[in-house]
């Protein structure tokens, strides 16, 4: 190699699968999908029983809202494991992740601010659906990582083994 070329690019080495995660998050993203409904449903009859029109739609807005941010964190994770391969997968995967975090973060806030006291929706209402929906999703993602049955060091490969 001269002075004038460029160094060569690290290329991956050896045989990468797919990371143990990426089932994990693609069960939680199907569980967190019909958690969402069944939540909209519930909500929102509950909703319009408390306030009529505004409650039910209070309450499939607070529902979309933790589905949407749900979802973001999964598919972040999805999206980062698809650069395994890389010799820059964990710097790649801290970047996706925590830069949807940060999206999610300040997507709330502006979320928060603009539906606070607005005409058309019940504050209570959207509030306990975010609160009902926030625990639901919890309690889908360790549900689903409890019987994940995956070991503590799921994705390392030992030296001379096979």
């Amino acid at each position: 190699m001269t002075v004038n070329e460029p160094a060569p690019a690290p290329a991956p080495r050896g045989n990468y699968p797919t990371p143990s995660s990426t089932g994990v998050f693609s069960t939680i993203l199907k569980w967190d999908a019909v958690l969402a409904l069944v939540i909209a449903v519930v909500g929102g009859v509950v909703g319009y029983l408390v306030d009529g029109w505004t409650g039910a739609i209070s309450a499939l807005i607070g529902t979309v809202m933790v589905l949407v941010f749900a979802g973001i964190t999964a598919a972040s994770i999805l999206v980062a494991n698809r650069f395994a391969a890389s010799p820059l997968f964990t710097t790649l995967f801290f970047v996706i992740v925590l830069g949807s975090w940060i999206v999610k973060f300040a997507l709330f806030i502006v979320l928060v601010v603009l539906l606070r006291g607005a005409d058309f929706t019940n504050d209570v209402v959207l509030f306990l659906s975010i609160v009902v929906a926030v625990i639901g999703t919890l309690v889908v993602d360790v549900v689903v990582v409890a019987r994940s049955r995956m070991p503590y060091a799921s994705d390392v490969r030992l030296p001379g083994g096979q």
